[in-house]
Formats: structure tokens, C-alpha cells, sequence
């Protein structure tokens, strides 16, 4: 359930509104002049991906086309020299 809070009333409580989103699972849409602005909502952990379905991912990566490396190797000829460091790094 999404509940709408004037901007103003989302400063005012801004801690209670993360406490709410964070330990309730609640939501808010967040109003400026009775338009509404930005939606906030409890975060979600990113899916955590296996080996396995990491390479399965990337053998369904097109395939670059056969000039890709070529043009990779002529943007590394264009790049100018980085200069010789002063402190012998």
C-alpha cells in the first residue's frame, strides 16, 4: 500500500518514514503542490549469481562482429603516450 506525503511532512518525519519503510515494508509517494514526485520504498539486495549461471550469461552475450578487435587495436595506436611519471612510478 502506497500512502502520499506532502514534501514538507516527509521532511518533518523523515526519520519515521525510513523506520516505517524499513521495518514495515511500507510505501511513500511523496508530493510536491499535489503532484507527485518520487515513490520511496524498501530497498531490495541484489540477486546473487552463481558461477555457473554467471558463464551461462555470458555465452548468451552476442558475440562482437569480426572488426570489434580491430578497432580496439587502432583506438589503443591513437591514444598518445602517457607521460613518464616524475617520481619513477
Amino acid at each position: 500500500m502506497q500512502n502520499r506525503v506532502s514534501a514538507t511532512e516527509a521532511v518533518r518525519s523523515f526519520s519515521d518514514l525510513l523506520n516505517r519503510i524499513r521495518y514495515r515494508g511500507e510505501e511513500f509517494v511523496i508530493e510536491r503542490g499535489g503532484e507527485a514526485i518520487c515513490r520511496m520504498t524498501p530497498a531490495t539486495t541484489p540477486k546473487r549469481v552463481t558461477g555457473r549461471e554467471l558463464a551461462a550469461i555470458i555465452r548468451e552475450l552476442p558475440h562482437p562482429d569480426t572488426g570489434f578487435a580491430k578497432d580496439v587495436q587502432d583506438a589503443i595506436k591513437r591514444q598518445g603516450r602517457v607521460p613518464r611519471s616524475r617520481w619513477g612510478r
